[in-house]
């Protein structure tokens, strides 16, 4: 029996209202896309029917390509555009694309090619029309039937990449270290304020914390993002029991990522995780005061997205410790790394660590250094820099220890430049 092909690409050039935006699937007659082709020029929708690419009337290219308006055609106006330039481009596209190799010669009796196009209702000009649908079917194409994009490209690039029309790219925990700013007090104005100073940063996450959120309530991480649109923001709720209610308040309120207490039993932990990960957003495991993290850990079901080793500001402060802050604070770090080996078999498909872990209790840009020679993922800091004089130096204190560039916007600026030359998992 012979092998249905089926290919799909998809290509976006040009600006608006005169851009072209087209979904491309091709392959073999006598498979899916021989039948979607003959559904859809036999039973046409309203608004949406299909029409026969051709270069001119009476000269169709090879494969033989059903155009489909993805905007309802609801005037002549708008049929104009889609039977003039946009027909016209997406046929020179393919008749093109064959004479250059892209579409083996070989197939063109074999195969049928479906192109989705859109033409914006506001788009005057003629000549960009074509123009933009001509490269957007030939790069399509081309893109159908070598794969692309690699996967390697797609694991690079999807936490960075921001979406054109969605203007807004939503957060993720893509290239650790990060400098974690704890808002504690429980002043509103003096948080924003501190929001405010901060320098531009991918590094940067923003912790409402729980002083802040038994003031205020989860509503105030509107608050932030209102300064900070496009902040990672994590609400550290210490939530001990009945998780799912608030891990539902916090996403309500756009926080990113969630914070239970390590000392909630187990079941508890797997629930609030569970709901963090119905949602799209990270669970946080706190293991403050808990005597073995690794054994609690090891009794949950679900996976914690960042496991937090946390020592006290009010075990730090007490007069009578029976070690001193730094060699406390050292003791509890060791675990960083058993923390991760604990995790070793969870990694991601891509490569990267499924679990990340965070520190938190009195950190300066010394002992910063020691949390990140352990494995650290994430420095949570509170006073040093949210009471200092200048919030921007101090932040940047540490944004300087932690290895790559730390700005905002560097190598993630958006291109289409089909680049295939990430070959394995690079994160920095």
């Amino acid at each position: 029996m012979a092998k249905v092909e089926y290919y799909v690409g998809e290509a976006l050039i040009g600006e608006a209202p005169n851009l072209a935006h087209v979904d491309v699937v091709l392959g073999s007659k006598d498979g899916p896309i021989g039948v979607s082709f003959a559904n859809a020029i036999s039973a046409p929708s309203m608004g949406h029917g299909g029409l026969l690419a051709c270069i001119r009337p009476n000269l169709l290219p090879k494969p033989y390509t059903l155009i489909i308006p993805k905007v309802t055609v609801a005037k002549m106006e708008d049929a104009n555009k889609i039977f003039g330039p946009a027909q016209a481009a997406v046929a020179k596209g393919v008749a093109d694309a064959v004479e250059e190799g892209i579409i083996p010669l070989n197939k063109i009796d074999d195969w049928l090619i479906i192109v989705s196009v859109f033409i914006h209702p506001e788009a005057t000009d003629y000549r960009k029309i074509f123009q933009y649908n001509y490269g957007a079917t030939k790069l399509a194409l081309q893109r159908a039937l070598k794969s692309y994009p690699p996967i390697e490209k797609i694991f690079y690039d999807k936490d960075r990449a921001k979406h054109p029309v969605a203007a807004m790219r939503v957060p993720r925990l893509f290239r650790p270290p990060y400098v974690q700013l704890a808002l504690d007090a429980p002043n509103m104005q003096k948080q924003l304020k501190v929001v405010r100073d901060l320098p531009k940063s991918d590094r940067i996450i923003l912790e409402a914390g729980t002083p802040f959120l038994k003031k205020y309530g989860v509503e105030a991480i509107k608050q932030i993002r209102e300064v900070a649109p496009e902040k990672f923001i994590v609400a550290d709720l210490k939530t001990l029991d009945v998780g799912k209610l608030e891990v539902d308040f916090s996403f309500d309120a756009t926080a990113d990522a969630v914070v239970c207490s390590g000392l909630a039993s187990s079941s508890s932990i797997d629930k609030f995780l569970l709901e963090a990960r119905r949602l799209g957003i990270y669970g946080f495991v706190d293991t403050m005061e808990v005597p073995d993290p690794i054994a609690k850990m090891k009794s949950l079901r679900e996976v914690p997205d960042v496991v937090i080793l946390h020592r006290a500001i009010d075990v730090e402060q007490a007069p009578d410790a029976a070690q001193s802050p730094d060699a406390a604070q050292k003791a509890r770090w060791a675990l960083v790394p058993k923390i991760k080996a604990a995790f070793a078999d969870q990694k991601l498909v891509s490569g990267r660590d499924r679990v990340l872990v965070a520190v938190a209790g009195g950190i300066e840009p010394e002992s910063a250094k020691y949390a990140l020679d352990m494995g650290a993922d994430i420095l949570i800091v509170g006073r040093f820099i949210a009471s200092a004089k200048d919030v921007e130096n101090a932040m940047r204190r540490l944004l300087n220890i932690i290895p790559g560039y730390s700005d905002i916007n560097l190598k993630r600026i958006h291109e289409e430049d089909d680049d295939e030359s990430i070959k394995k998992a690079t994160w920095d």
